[in-house]
């Protein structure tokens, strides 16, 4: 077995609020492996999003606190690094796209300055340099006349010019590990496309790691090699993506993936919603957090919190106590 180029385990990140304590990751644990393309998946609110901002020690504090687990990148628990180590793998070795670009890219400052500054801070580069080296990796996310794009500023770019500017700029020095976060939320379908097939190419080019963060099932099956899906702050099942689409064990899992639209010969049948809401991740119930929503669920559900456990293909773990969750389609 490769030796992950990440390793989380046991993560548990809370923010204080006026309503208490709210846990947002809750105990989660998964490897990246090098080169690999791991999604994580699940309703919006299910800890996706805190867990990437955790991975970079990004999270607010206060509110929030990393109350508890190990982030291992290359061999090093990031969570007992100083900050100033911290900063100088944010954007090295570690980087990040964002969600929403226009949040992300500094309006007062040219888009090729923000693509060069990593490469001066991080490789000593004089800015000429790093300014060509910008324009080099416009040009390879296909921002057409890059030279000259390199001095307008990011509302003079379209929504997808700065998701691939963000892409560049993520990708300059070459990092080992890529954390996108809903790169395509705000894109119509064309661009996201184009987006998601541009990030997987140049993941593959550079040898990069990527977690992807979506709520985007068709684009897990697409581009994931693996994939973990939360709920409510907490990991439910984990496996290759070829095994999480033919054989999803639990019922979390299996309530996603009926409430997606299909082109192919099931087309016409009904979506079946989830029923019920999240819970309050202020108030998670002791046993299963999905157990009040779940057709499956018994006493058990209700006091015995789950762990995660083998499923039956290999690699394929989920945390249902109830064994007739696995079904085979």
């Amino acid at each position: 077995m490769t030796e992950p180029l990440l390793s989380v385990r046991g993560l548990t990140t809370r923010f204080r609020t006026d309503r208490g304590t709210v846990v947002a990751v809750d105990d989660v644990s998964f490897d990246v492996a090098p080169g690999e393309t791991v999604a994580v998946v699940g309703e919006s609110g299910s800890g996706k999003s805190v867990t990437a901002l955790s991975v970079l020690r990004l999270v607010p504090t206060p509110p929030g606190e990393i109350a508890a687990g190990q982030i291992v990148f290359e061999g090093r628990d990031l969570l007992t690094l100083p900050d100033a180590e911290m900063r100088k793998i944010r954007g090295d070795r570690i980087a990040m796209i964002f969600q929403e670009p226009m949040n992300s890219l500094n309006p007062a400052i040219t888009v090729g300055m923000q693509v060069a500054e990593p490469v001066h801070q991080h490789r000593g580069l004089p800015w000429a340099a790093a300014l060509e080296t910008a324009k080099a990796m416009l040009q390879k996310v296909h921002i057409p006349d890059a030279a000259s794009r390199l001095h307008t500023y990011p509302h003079q770019y379209s929504g997808g010019m700065r998701q691939r500017a963000m892409i560049a700029m993520a990708l300059a020095c070459r990092p080992k590990l890529i954390i996108a976060d809903e790169p395509t939320t705000a894109l119509d379908v064309t661009v996201q496309a184009q987006i998601l097939d541009l990030l997987k190419d140049l993941t593959h080019e550079t040898g990069a790691a990527l977690v992807l963060i979506t709520h985007d099932l068709g684009v897990v099956a697409r581009y994931a090699d693996r994939v973990v899906v939360m709920y409510a702050g907490r990991v439910v099942e984990q496996a290759p993506a070829r095994s999480l689409y033919g054989c999803p064990s639990h019922p979390y899992t299996r309530g996603l993936l009926a409430s997606v639209p299909r082109l192919d010969g099931t087309a016409g049948e009904r979506l079946v919603p989830i029923d019920g809401s999240p819970p309050d991740l202020s108030a998670l119930p002791p046993g299963c957090a999905f157990a009040p929503r779940c057709t499956l669920s018994d006493e058990a559900c209700l006091r015995s919190r789950p762990v995660l456990r083998p499923a039956g293909p290999p690699l394929h773990l989920h945390s249902c106590l109830r064994d007739e969750a696995v079904v085979t389609r």
